[in-house]
């Protein structure tokens, strides 16, 4: 049985770790590095960083942060946003990413999908699929951070990325994601039928039962997780305290009003938790 991987998500504004709500809302948590270097001494199998506004304007910033991680953490390193081109690609890999995450990018052009593969290898390229549920039950993809709409939908796409070559995919459900209420059973389903290579469950996770639940019920191989991290993280990170400060509002974590439905809870934690339900992990 194939260990599945527990992935913590860092979703990256400018030199701040930030989390929302359905990918809006952002509000600083504090310094992505520390709380990257928190979770690799806990265990997580990888990490993965998006720039959450790269697109939008239409560069990465994430560099000084990869660099910094990559000294620290030996383990695969995922980047996104705002990659726009196979230059782009080089540089995140020149600065210390394993791997990289296309959306915006691959939508507008999917060719780079395939010109990646074939330069990087596939085991490089992440494309990464921010899904949308439609009043007519559909799935649409959309990009810039769930920002925009387009006309893909996401079974359609997601047999499309595997075909041109990428070698694995993350499934987001922007109307679940940091709202604690589970993964989108149904959608990441539709995924796991439809394609052969690995799939990555994100968003809605909010006790350690939602991970194994979705396992369960789709096969998926990997989860990247934030809140339920981030929100646990944040209260062992007390030597940076007069740092988070010093980078925006975060009275909304200290309240707890943030929590809602959410457990907050660590890595091994999660890791034996699964193992118990008899799921395959790493490094327990």
């Amino acid at each position: 049985m194939k260990a599945v991987r527990i992935i913590p998500r860092l979703d990256i504004k400018g030199p701040n770790l930030v989390k929302g709500i359905k990918l809006e809302g952002l509000r600083v948590l504090g310094k992505p590095e520390q709380f990257a270097k928190y979770y690799y001494e806990q265990g997580a199998d990888e990490l993965f960083f998006q720039d959450t506004v790269a697109s939008l304007y239409e560069r990465n910033s994430l560099s000084d942060i990869v660099t910094k991680t990559a000294k620290n953490c030996f383990i695969p390193l995922t980047v996104g946003g705002g990659l726009r081109s196979l230059d782009d690609i080089t540089n995140a890999l020149r600065v210390g990413a394993d791997k990289v995450s296309l959306n915006t990018a691959a939508i507008k052009r999917k060719e780079l999908i395939k010109e990646a593969a074939h330069k990087f290898g596939a085991s490089t390229i992440v494309v990464t699929i921010e899904a949308i549920k439609q009043r007519n039950g559909t799935y649409l993809c959309y990009m810039d951070n769930g920002r925009e709409e387009t006309k893909l939908e996401v079974k359609d796409w997601a047999i499309t990325v595997a075909a041109l070559g990428a070698g694995e995919l993350v499934v987001t459900s922007v109307d679940r994601e940091g709202t604690g209420n589970g993964f989108d059973i149904p959608l990441i389903k539709m995924v796991t039928d439809a394609v052969d290579i690995p799939v990555i469950a994100h968003g809605g996770a909010a006790t350690e039962e939602d991970i194994y639940k979705v396992y369960q019920e789709t096969g998926v191989d990997s989860f990247a997780i934030a809140s339920i991290l981030h929100y646990q993280a944040i209260h062992n990170l007390t030597t940076a305290a007069a740092d988070f400060a010093s980078e925006g509002n975060i009275s909304f974590i200290q309240s707890g009003k943030s929590f809602n439905k959410i457990v907050p809870t660590s890595i091994p934690s999660i890791k034996e938790y699964l193992y118990k339900k008899n799921v395959a992990v790493r490094q327990l």
